[in-house]
């Protein structure tokens, strides 16, 4: 029992209530479910663990012969619904598509009697009554509002729908709780000749729109069914532009999935519009375009009045879709009709800024050698190209870019970010290396907050990156932000302990410059209880230990306050550490960590001689 709602049956736990008369059901041994039945008192209704009746089972298990000995039993109730479906004997057997089970339990359903509709519709257990047994209703919905055929329509048991709609009190277009017709549920799938069935009977509707938005029409173009398109456009007065939810044609469906048989069918309609836009204002070219639909796409091409420079909402054409998804022979089929290849959206990109910046390379190729595509120009945030590709890692893209003639590796864009620092910041070690490799490159180059490559390589640990950068002697290891954080502050604060040993390797590293705040590396890291990166910095003889900021506080007032033990313990091991030294408030690191009752630091600091725990 697989499909949409199988998820609403618990398949785990004991098999409670599964009789030898549920299991003769599955299994179909008739001779063992006989002598079940001549048993008094058995109650053929029950339900097992699954919450099915023994009548269910069979029903599901196509189990004929069952089915008939079960039915012939006069306390058989073949409307009782399983558990958790609440789907009835009929139903299981119509959408599991067994013929003999629905023709059996049809049997058990009274022909509606001619003149009484009105009765018939009101109170059918008042015939059931006068007959002395109870009927199957052919049009009972499961929990979902889904009835028999609906469920044959959908899994396409064509002879099975066949049957349901021979009887005149079968209803052929009652939807379910998703709003969904038998109609649209075997438009969507495919089934072409449960539509044929259907599309006989009048009362089925052909415009029902479901809560997703879908219609028969619009469900067979998604499908890419021509057979069923073609019995639903027999219909009187279809409108082939029918819209959708987010307004998307049957026309932009097929072309979306690529369905080039349907395109054509719908093509060859006179009312049919192949610009007509969706609510995002994309067209079927666009959505053809974008997923690479070759085929569609010649198809719609070669129609007169096309505008294959229709831009959507977001300013975006066919072109640009297409470039950005790397669908190269869509590329060249657009640039074989004239299209314009750098119209920019509304973000100002082009579809060569979004080829560069989705690394495909083919499309830039392409580009490249074309007069009229501008391979530098900037999107409203000023990134070129270049800083995009740079930006998402794409080292052929930015491998194409640096070798044409006129390449500005530094080009900065509105917050003054260069290629370069896009790359160092994300880790993008080919294209650091790729840029390097170019003379005209500067790589200490720094954006409108005073931030270098070198920075946000270290604060975001990008080891990688940081050894490639510090291999320039024009890198300067010192340089501060316009907060006064540098390099070596930044990754210490954050932990970057193997990022803290290759910049302490450079000579020209000063291991105690301070932010504005006056914190130090050694403060940063002691505050934040970074051990790995605080045993670091005190290894070394020209790092201060007693440095305060700003504030007054050292590196031990941080460590201490924080309770961080393993630090203070770092520090003291230092024999120029003093504990003593109180911040511009008078607080030590001792009375800190009395303060806020960290035990263990207020050990280490009274093991320290110099130790004076009467200080305020």
């Amino acid at each position: 029992m697989t499909g949409r709602y199988s998820g609403d049956i618990p398949i785990n736990g004991p098999l409670i209530g599964f009789t030898g008369l549920h299991c003769a059901s599955v299994f179909g041994i008739s001779e063992i479910a006989a002598s079940l039945v001549r048993h008094q008192n058995h109650d053929f209704n029950k339900r097992d663990f699954l919450g099915m009746t023994p009548l269910i089972w069979a029903a599901i298990c196509g189990q004929q012969g069952v089915a008939e000995l079960l039915l012939d039993q006069n306390t058989i109730d073949p409307e009782k619904p399983d558990r958790f479906f609440r789907r009835t004997a009929l139903s299981w057997g119509a959408e599991k598509g067994h013929e003999g089970i629905v023709r059996l339990l049809l049997g058990r359903a009274p022909t509606r009697p001619e003149g009484m509709d009105g009765w018939w519709a009101k109170t059918p257990q008042v015939l059931n009554m006068v007959l002395g047994r109870k009927h199957v209703n052919p049009n009972r919905p499961d929990k979902y509002g889904q009835t028999p055929v609906l469920l044959a329509a959908e899994e396409g048991h064509e002879r099975v729908v066949q049957l349901l709609l021979r009887r005149k009190d079968v209803k052929g277009d009652v939807a379910d709780g998703y709003d969904r017709t038998p109609l649209l549920c075997a438009s969507g799938k495919g089934h072409e000749g449960v539509v044929k069935l259907l599309l006989e009977r009048e009362e089925v509707s052909i415009d029902v729109v479901d809560k997703s938005g879908h219609t028969p029409l619009l469900s067979a173009a998604e499908h890419g069914s021509v057979g069923v398109m073609e019995l639903l456009l027999g219909r009187k007065n279809i409108n082939p532009n029918m819209r959708g939810k987010v307004g998307q044609t049957p026309l932009s469906l097929a072309s979306r999935n690529g369905h080039d048989g349907l395109v054509k069918l719908l093509l060859g309609l006179e009312d049919a519009n192949p610009d007509m836009a969706d609510n995002d204002g994309r067209t079927p070219l666009s959505w053809a375009a974008e997923m690479g639909h070759d085929g569609v796409v010649k198809l719609l091409l070669g129609l007169e009045g096309v505008n294959p420079d229709m831009s959507d909402n977001y300013g975006r054409t066919p072109f640009s879709w297409a470039a950005a998804m790397g669908r190269c022979t869509v590329v060249e089929l657009l640039l074989g009709q004239g299209v314009k290849p750098d119209i920019p959206d509304n973000n100002g990109r082009t579809p060569f800024s979004w080829a560069a910046g989705n690394g495909n390379a083919g499309v830039v190729k392409l580009l490249l050698g074309r007069e009229e595509v501008n391979p530098d120009m900037p999107d409203i945030n000023g990134r070129i190209p270049l800083a995009l590709a740079a930006w998402m890692g794409h080292d052929g893209v930015v491998k194409l870019l640096l070798e044409r003639e006129g390449a500005n590796p530094d080009m900065r864009d509105t917050f003054g970010r260069t290629p370069l620092l896009l790359a160092a910041e994300r880790g993008h070690e080919g294209v650091v290396m790729l840029l390097l490799g170019r003379g005209n490159v500067n790589p200490d180059l720094p954006n409108d907050g005073g931030i270098t490559p070198l920075s946000p390589a270290a604060s975001n640990g990008r080891s990688g990156v940081v050894e490639l950068l510090l291999g320039r002697e024009d890198v300067n290891p010192n340089m501060p932000n316009n907060t006064g954080q540098t390099p070596l502050l930044g990754a210490a604060a954050m932990g970057h302990s193997r990022v803290v040993e290759l910049l302490l390797e450079r000579k020209d590293i000063d291991p105690n410059m301070p932010d504005n705040n006056g914190c130090t590396p050694l403060g940063e890291a002691a505050y934040r209880g970074r051990s790995r990166v605080v045993k670091l910095l005190l290894e070394r003889e020209d790092v201060d230990p007693n440095l305060p900021d700003n504030a007054g506080r050292t590196p031990l007032r941080f460590a201490a306050a924080s309770g961080c033990d393993a630090v203070v313990k770092l520090l003291l091991e230092r024999e120029d550490v003093d504990p003593d030294i109180p911040d511009k408030k008078g607080m030590t690191p001792f009375s800190m960590a009395s303060k806020n009752r960290h035990k263990a630091v207020v050990k280490l600091l009274q093991a320290r001689k110099s130790a004076n725990p009467n200080t305020t």
